[in-house]
């Protein structure tokens, strides 16, 4: 598997990235963001989250297609053109994004997205909603009873749902 690492683009207005997203062959119509649900600042790697799912769940890869770490910095986890493993009951047919974080040190639900991980995840969500004209934007909180991403993605991202 190639791991793409890059920092995406400060500029919020330009939705300017130096990573070169690859377009999936099948047909996408949602992006769903995620959290690691793990404790704020709490550093977890993508290879780390790819043990997980393939040590610990017996999956064959990394079930995200895109992972957002603490710095901000975006790696490519499942190829694209694999369905993802992410979302029950949706993984045909959409990307799934998470961000490193989401809970409190009691493991209370928590939006805990630093300046860095936000910027990144708006560039990122962008792009892949200009990749993907058509495609809706969704929390995975929206097809299942969990709190993740632990923020309102609608709510968050109206001005890139809106454009």
């Amino acid at each position: 598997m190639r791991w793409l690492v890059c920092r995406l683009g400060l500029r919020r207005r330009k939705k300017q990235s130096n990573m070169d997203l690859k377009k999936s062959v099948q047909l996408i119509n949602k992006i769903i963001v995620h959290c690691t649900a793990t404790p704020e600042g709490r550093d977890v790697s993508t290879q780390e989250i790819k043990r997980w799912h393939v040590q610990g769940n017996g999956w064959s890869d990394i079930g995200y297609h895109y992972i957002v770490e603490l710095d901000g910095t975006v790696h490519e986890g499942r190829n694209v053109d694999r369905t993802g493993a992410h979302t029950l009951g949706h993984n045909k047919r959409s990307i799934g994004v998470v961000y490193v974080g989401g809970c409190d040190e009691e493991m209370n639900p928590l939006d805990t997205r630093n300046d860095a991980q936000k910027e990144a995840l708006d560039n990122l969500l962008s792009q892949l909603l200009e990749m993907y004209p058509g495609a809706t934007l969704h929390g995975h909180n929206e097809f299942a009873s969990k709190a993740c991403p632990s923020f309102n993605v609608q709510e968050e991202y109206q001005h890139l749902i809106n454009e």
